[in-house]
């Protein structure tokens, strides 16, 4: 006997967005209750996307995106020593020449244009790869053409791009800059002054420059912060100088990490 026939037609239930699984969902996805989903996804998309290229420890540069190789002559001087500076340590630290498989202090920037460019065209032209974390912002950020394709990221959320610039880093070298550099800068300031981040050494490139922006005197004077505070970082005129303040602690370092941010 046959069986008997369904007529009616579930062509809209087929249809229907809520039919949908949830993760082919963009609505859903992107919706407000399913915020937290996407920054557990950034955080686990350049994760594992890190971890197949074996890199286990970075040394970050900081700097402006508005300094420019064809700019006046301490601009043009700053991007050359960013450009240097990530060449020196591509070619010295571990990024180019795998310690087997794992890749240590490989040069690590915001992704952009300026000082950010200068820092992984360095890294290119030593032949190692570098990072280029970039961050989607309302005159959206274009990528440099010199971080590594497969190592280029794009952030939603400032939080979880801050987490990966931080957590593998043996190494902060802050160029000049403007907002966005003292926002990552005091970032990373607070979290090794507050121990939440193992004590790598910060190098802040062009004592005149820093000298000249930041007065914390007057923050241990009024007692906001402690005299030692002051000697979380130092200072560096040129590259040799940065390299020689770093190459200690960057070649001693290549040992996993045990701490988080």
């Amino acid at each position: 006997m046959a069986a008997p026939t369904n007529h009616a037609d579930n062509r809209k239930q087929l249809q229907s967005q809520t039919y949908q699984l949830a993760a082919l969902d963009q609505d859903f996805i992107l919706g407000e209750s399913a915020r937290g989903i996407r920054l557990q996804l950034e955080y686990a998309k350049v994760e594992e996307a890190l971890r197949a290229w074996g890199v286990r420890s970075t040394v970050v540069v900081f700097g402006s995106a508005r300094v420019h190789e064809g700019g006046p002559p301490r601009h043009a001087a700053w991007y050359r020593q960013a450009r240097e500076f990530a060449r020196i340590v591509s070619e010295r630290a571990g990024a180019k020449t795998a310690n087997g498989p794992v890749r240590d202090n490989v040069i690590a920037t915001g992704g952009g244009p300026g000082l950010m460019e200068a820092a992984n065209r360095g890294a290119f032209e030593a032949g190692a790869p570098s990072i280029g974390f970039n961050i989607t912002l309302v005159h959206e950020q274009q990528p440099n053409a010199y971080s590594t394709p497969e190592l280029t990221f794009r952030f939603q959320y400032f939080a979880i791009r801050k987490m990966h610039l931080a957590m593998r880093a043996n190494a902060l070298v802050v160029f000049p800059g403007g907002f966005g550099t003292l926002d990552e800068m005091f970032e990373i300031l607070t979290l090794k002054q507050t121990a939440k981040l193992s004590q790598i050494p910060i190098l802040l490139f062009d004592q005149s420059y820093w000298r000249s922006l930041l007065n914390l005197d007057v923050l241990v004077s009024e007692s906001l912060i402690a005299p030692q505070d002051t000697s979380l970082f130092m200072f560096a005129n040129d590259v040799e100088q940065a390299w020689t303040l770093l190459k200690q602690h960057l070649l001693c370092a290549f040992s996993p990490r045990q701490d988080s941010p």
